[in-house]
Parts: structure tokens; sequence; C-alpha cells
């Protein structure tokens, strides 16, 4: 049965599409923002500790140059974070994962529910904050190193929730493919049960012959 999770403007229904939490852009567009700040304090800022006079210094110019890198880097990660929230898109079936994201260069993928070995839920002090976590489902035989997760779900906020929805499908499908190859496990355990009881019938229908010999 499909199941609906809400949370205030946030909602999941199964089979349908959903993407991350609306407070997951905030928390992309603060996170591309002090990773883009880190990267030129490291690679720019040395030019402000060169004298600008002197055979060994740097013209003014530079200097201009390279806060006008800093200011153009960050107008372009702020607008790459808010066009990349509107590109993820996850949706659940009744067999699979699919999911697709990407601003310049696409990306798509699918995870069946029968590869699907585990799902952790994954939130830092900064995720915290913005009440979001990721969700890394691993499957036999995915990701290109180990621990890399096959597909991860990125900025839900009710991660539990979704995990216990995507396990549920997971032991629906377990159950289908074991119908589908014929092994019925309930059936299996009865005739298992009928064999012993038919067994010890035996024993004591022998012993009870055994007993009138004598």
């Amino acid at each position: 049965m499909p199941i609906h999770m809400t949370s205030s403007d946030y909602c999941i229904d199964a089979d349908k599409d959903f993407g991350p939490a609306p407070s997951y852009r905030p928390y992309l567009m603060l996170l591309t923002v002090a990773v883009w700040i880190v990267i030129w304090l490291a690679t720019c800022f040395w030019v402000f500790f060169i004298p600008i006079s002197g055979p060994n210094g740097i013209p003014e110019i530079a200097r201009y140059v390279t806060v006008l890198v800093l200011v153009i880097g960050l107008v372009f990660v702020i607008l790459w974070s808010f066009l990349y929230v509107q590109t993820v898109v996850y949706h659940l079936n009744a067999t699979e994962v699919t999911w697709k994201r990407g601003v310049w260069f696409h990306s798509t993928g699918i995870v069946p529910y029968n590869r699907i070995t585990d799902i952790s839920i994954v939130q830092g002090p900064i995720m915290r904050l913005f009440g979001i976590s990721h969700l890394k489902i691993q499957t036999a035989g995915g990701g290109t190193a180990k621990g890399v997760p096959e597909i991860q779900i990125e900025g839900q906020c009710r991660a539990e929730d979704l995990r216990t929805l995507i396990m549920n499908y997971v032991r629906g499908h377990t159950d289908v493919g074991a119908a589908v190859t014929g092994v019925d496990e309930s059936a299996t355990l009865t005739n298992t049960a009928d064999t012993a009881a038919l067994l010890a019938e035996v024993r004591e229908i022998r012993k009870l012959l055994e007993s009138r010999k004598n």
C-alpha cells in the first residue's frame, strides 16, 4: 500500500516523483559558497600580501581581478545550487528506485530492490541545523569502491520514514521473487513439519510392534 509522508510543505508519495526537502536548497548554497571561499583563499588571497610598488611588485589591477574572480565564482555557485536542486528527482515504484540529476551534465540511474543490501542515514552538524539527512543505499556488487553507495538520496527531512518505506518494498520484492522461482517458504515449513510428524508416528508403531513380539 502506498505510504504518504508529510512534513509542513514537503511530502513524499510512493509511486510519485519527489525531490529533496525545501531546506536542502539553502543548505547546499551555504555549503558550496563556503567551499568556493576556501578555494579562493587558498589560491588567490596571497596576492594581497605582495607589495604593488617595487621591482617584485604586482600591478594593482591584479587585486581587482582577484576580487572579481571571487564575486563571479560566488554568483556561479549560488546559481548552480539553485538549479541543481530543481533537477534532483527520485521515484519509488513496486520494483525499483530511479533517480536523475544534473544541471549541465545529466545522469540517471535505476536500483532494483532485490539488489539493495543496506540503507544508512548520514547527517552532519550543519545538516542537523537544517533538519535534513542523506540516505546512502548500498547494493550487492554496487558502487565503484568499497563503501561507495549505489545511490544517495539527498536532503530528506524524514529519512527514517523513507528508509522504512524502501525496506518495506525490499522485503515485499523478496517475497515476490521467491514465489516466481517456485520457492514457497510456508509450504516448505509445512512439509517439513508433516515429515517430522510422520517419522515420529512410524517410530511409535515400530516400538509397539517390537513390544508385542517380546
